[in-house]
């Protein structure tokens, strides 16, 4: 079994668009998380060292906070980040969802350019977990993926239909 889910994913778009979509925050509440979801930046600092952090929150659910640590970006080619469910502090908190999701994943992101087209390669990967924690997070591959492309067909959605 591999230790990490990769997902690919094709927009019709230039890699810019693409790229500026995911690091500008007026742009990422439009379309990040699941459909029909309420979505609320807390704090949007995208550089290496900074900090991602929102809650969402289904219709007929709980909120959940999410945060984002930032290792590396690299203007249109790659994010590198750490992510984690947290309070609305930003404390690193369980998942609400399973006691045994892994406390943190690590996250990388590569943006590739043909003819107009954007790649969009993301690899995704538990950091120090425990057993449990590893068979969890891969016994859910096809939640993660399916969420994930859930959220890059609302993003293909966004920049059809507006002007970034």
């Amino acid at each position: 079994m591999s230790n990490q889910i990769e997902i690919t994913y094709s927009f019709n778009a230039p890699r810019e668009l693409v790229f500026k979509a995911f690091t500008e925050s007026q742009h990422l509440q439009n379309w990040w998380g699941p459909k029909g979801w309420m979505f609320h930046v807390a704090k949007a600092d995208f550089r290496p060292g900074g900090v991602f952090h929102y809650s969402q929150q289904p219709a007929d659910g709980e909120k959940m906070w999410v945060k984002f640590l930032y290792s590396e970006i690299v203007a249109t080619d790659k994010i590198v980040y750490a992510s984690f469910f947290s309070d609305e502090e930003g404390n690193k908190v369980r998942a609400p969802f399973d006691a045994n999701w892994p406390l943190e994943t690590l996250n990388n992101m590569t943006f590739i350019e043909n003819e107009g087209k954007t790649t969009l390669t993301m690899i995704m990967a538990p950091s120090s977990p425990t057993e449990e924690e590893f068979k969890t997070y891969f016994s859910s591959q096809e939640m993660v993926q399916n969420g994930f492309t859930g959220t890059f067909d609302q993003l293909a959605e966004y920049l059809k239909n507006s002007s970034i």
